[in-house]
């Protein structure tokens, strides 16, 4: 079996060590991005909701850039909720901003009542851009 060709943003490596797993793996043209949350840079939740979305997206494109890839890139996007109803308004003000055109990646979104902590996270897939 091939080794996992890990990805990680230069920033948060030890948030990931602690934890057990990679912010994303590439295989192939393809580009796995784990859960990304609105976490400040000591790890924990930022409180206000609005602001925790934004900076999960923004722990996104660190990610996806460390793996060579943008927004732009996504084909799939996993979210998870933890009051779905209430959050709705919020997390699509910035999902517009970032994915302000057609065609859109796919979307799925989940209710789940336990984010350790976090009331938002965001995994996607994205295909990694030829070298041109």
């Amino acid at each position: 079996m091939a080794k996992r060709d890990a990805v990680f943003p230069a920033d948060r490596h030890a948030l990931y060590e602690k934890h057990g797993y990679s912010a994303a793996v590439r295989s192939g043209d393809l580009l796995f991005v784990s859960g990304q949350v609105g976490s400040r840079a000591d790890g924990s939740p930022e409180p206000d909701f609005a602001k925790q979305v934004q900076l999960a997206f923004d722990n996104l494109k660190a990610t996806l850039a460390a793996g060579g890839c943008d927004f732009d890139d996504i084909v799939d996007v996993t979210t998870f909720h933890t009051d779905p109803e209430a959050q709705f308004e919020t997390i699509m003000a910035v999902k517009s901003k970032i994915f302000s055109a057609a065609p859109y990646p796919t979307w799925t979104a989940i209710g789940v009542n336990w984010l350790a902590g976090f009331d938002f996270e965001i995994k996607v897939i994205a295909r990694i851009p030829a070298k041109g």
